[in-house]
């Protein structure tokens, strides 16, 4: 029995690129966003989805709104793909972080370091990878979609590719992009990666 994972990073806002927003309250969707959410819907409308699970933020719930509209199913919180806990960078501008050694470390090394205050990458793997299997049991042979954020999708992605955490610049993870994985008992299957919906 196999499970179909569409991991979905939420759609753009007004700070992606400027500032590490981490799970600061008050990030909503932009206009591309908007548009971006319901091209979202549209790619997913001939889909058959057993279940949506959103991250908590409000970036995450408005980007799966138009899905679960679109599909005619409810969202489910799930606090297990919730943005990585960034501490006191929390809000912080990506000009400031880049002077902070500390940030660099981060960068460099995802594998043994920590936020100030935060989490670290593993401790976000191991929140998604937990939530995937407990999705895999209860949905056998169905499909699942998962809205979370690009750090969390990157940490699945590379538990499941067997690849290690400081490989995590390997791949990008663009706003609202698909990356369509599929878990069984036999394993796992990355079958597409970072999957732009076209305007």
């Amino acid at each position: 029995m196999t499970t179909t994972f569409y991991l979905v990073r939420h759609a753009a806002h007004d700070r992606v690129g400027t500032v590490l927003c981490g799970r600061m309250p008050g990030v909503h969707l932009g206009t591309l966003g908007k548009a971006q959410a319901e091209r979202l819907a549209e790619r997913f409308a001939t889909e058959t989805i057993a279940s949506i699970h959103t991250s908590p933020l409000e970036r995450a719930v408005e980007t799966s709104e138009p899905i679960a509209t679109r599909l005619g199913q409810p969202l489910e919180i799930c606090e297990g793909i919730a943005e990585i806990d960034f501490g006191a960078w929390s809000g912080t501008s990506f000009e400031a972080l880049a002077q902070d050694p500390r940030w660099s470390v981060w960068n460099n090394a995802r594998s043994n370091s920590r936020p100030p205050y935060g989490e670290t990458m593993l401790e976000a793997q191991a929140r998604i990878v937990a939530v995937l299997e407990k999705l895999r049991s209860r949905y056998p042979d169905r499909s699942v979609i998962l809205v979370s954020h690009s750090d969390v999708i990157k940490a699945a992605l590379l538990y499941h590719l067997g690849l290690p955490l400081d490989a995590y610049g390997r791949f990008d993870i663009e706003p609202a992009s698909i990356s369509t994985l599929v878990v069984g008992d036999w394993g796992s299957k990355v079958l597409r990666l970072n999957e732009v919906v076209a305007a």
